[in-house]
């Protein structure tokens, strides 16, 4: 598997130019490894290659007081990555982790640039329309460069 840090011009995730890319936000969730599942057969059927992506972003407010070295959340999601990168089965050369700081509907929609398709788990916490869809994938679903499909 590739670990991209830098980032293409032609996708916005460091992966294969447009069209030949299937993108799927992971977060350590049922929701999220559905959603895996599905992007990872769905870019075997096609061909196609598949990002993993993650985001992380730093908390605006906290509870209980947290030691600045014990706060990681970064390497936190990088380790999520890895624990879901472990679970693909495609060829490692077509499988990419990307982790980008920000929002994750903002990190996804920026990764479904010139994606053949941005994959999403559904939560459905919250009121009546969340209820079917989670808010970073209703997000997604108005925003992304790309076909979205949400896995519940």
């Amino acid at each position: 598997m590739t670990d991209t840090a830098e980032t293409s011009e032609t996708t916005g995730v460091g992966a294969p130019p447009l069209a030949n890319l299937v993108v799927v936000g992971v977060d350590g969730s049922e929701c999220s490894a559905k959603a895996l599942r599905w992007a990872e057969q769905y870019a075997r059927e096609t061909g196609a290659d598949l990002a993993l992506v993650i985001a992380w972003h730093w908390p605006t407010a906290y509870g209980e007081p947290i030691p600045f070295e014990e706060f990681t959340p970064e390497a936190d999601a990088a380790e999520v990555l890895a624990k879901a990168a472990e679970t693909v089965t495609l060829p490692a050369e077509r499988v990419h982790r990307i982790i980008r700081q920000g929002p994750a509907g903002d990190v996804l929609v920026k990764a479904s640039e010139g994606a053949r398709l941005l994959v999403v788990g559904s939560k459905g916490h919250g009121g009546l329309l969340r209820r079917v869809t989670g808010s970073t994938s209703l997000y997604c679903a108005h925003h992304a460069h790309c076909p979205v499909v949400i896995v519940r």
